[in-house]
């Protein structure tokens, strides 16, 4: 048996398993089972075939060898493009859209979660042809809490304050607290409106929150996750039935309206806080008032 052998199949299946471990179906539903799974399951052992031939090329002095890592972070481009590409014509046949920014933020994900796999065997493979069997464990299992914690994004929760408010009519005008939603004229509508609908006010927490969730994309995320988890009130051709984001533009409070199958308000605030904070959504502009306030100084 070759020297490599042990330490090459210790690296793959810890870069397999750490694949498998940032595999996660939740509510979304997304990857679906199986045949999705099997996909992302397949191009994780590949990411961790990669990652662990480059310690033995290391080992040997083969740099050059390990210059394919370079295609690999190309083809990995692909998988990024291959769900992007998915998501958005999946998207054009839900009810409620996730909106490029959302799909553009999964994409991201299922891309980098390969480079932390090809992480994980490289480290785990280094480990074990330096120092032992055991030493790599540890190593792998460390590397394990990184992939956790370098998967685990900030939550909507961490940002806003979640408030449970009845929504209500102004003659034909639908507000949620004191912010417009949209005009419902019909006497029949208005009634399926006010016994189905839901509305919830989001306070920022501070200026950056307050210019996060203004974004266009972050709100639909907001109303695709409450709609996945607890359904929707309509069908296709009821412009009145849509949920809604609308922002206050004096304070930045942003209200949300949704007309879900399940009416569980502990729920749907639950599922509001555990919308993840999209990275395309993020803007921080405290800290660029804070840069230019060094730069005066």
């Amino acid at each position: 048996m070759n020297e490599y052998t042990l330490p090459i199949v210790f690296g793959i299946a810890a870069g397999t398993l750490a694949r498998l471990f940032m595999l996660r179906t939740d509510y979304r539903q997304y990857p679906t089972y199986l045949h999705g799974k099997i996909i992302h399951i397949a191009l994780g052992f590949i990411a961790a075939g990669l990652g662990t031939v480059a310690g033995p090329a290391i080992m040997e002095e083969e740099f050059t060898a390990i210059t394919f890592l370079t295609l690999a972070a190309s083809q990995f481009r692909e998988v990024r493009n291959m769900e992007r590409n998915t998501l958005t014509e999946l998207d054009s046949y839900e009810l409620v859209t996730r909106g490029k920014t959302y799909i553009e933020g999964i994409a991201i994900a299922f891309e980098s979660r390969n480079y932390l796999v090809i992480f994980t065997s490289l480290v785990s493979t280094i480990a074990y042809l330096i120092f032992n069997f055991w030493i790599a464990m540890i190593v792998a299992l460390a590397a394990f809490f990184i992939c956790k914690q370098l998967m685990s994004g900030s939550k909507l929760k961490n940002i806003v304050e979640i408030e449970y408010v009845e929504p209500r009519f102004e003659g034909a005008g639908l507000y949620v607290d004191n912010i417009y939603i949209m005009n419902i004229g019909l006497p029949e509508r208005q009634k399926e409106v006010l016994r189905y609908g839901m509305g919830f006010i989001l306070k920022p927490k501070n200026m950056n929150a307050r210019t996060t969730i203004a974004n266009l994309g972050q709100r639909q995320a907001i109303l695709y996750d409450l709609s996945t988890a607890l359904g929707v009130y309509r069908d296709s051709g009821t412009p009145a039935l849509v949920p809604l984001a609308k922002r206050d533009l004096e304070d930045g409070r942003v209200a949300v309206f949704v007309l879900p199958q399940e009416r569980d308000i502990e729920r749907a605030i639950t599922v509001i806080g555990a919308v993840p904070t999209l990275e395309n959504a993020i803007r921080m502009p405290s800290e660029k008032k804070a840069s230019e306030g060094g730069a005066v100084k």
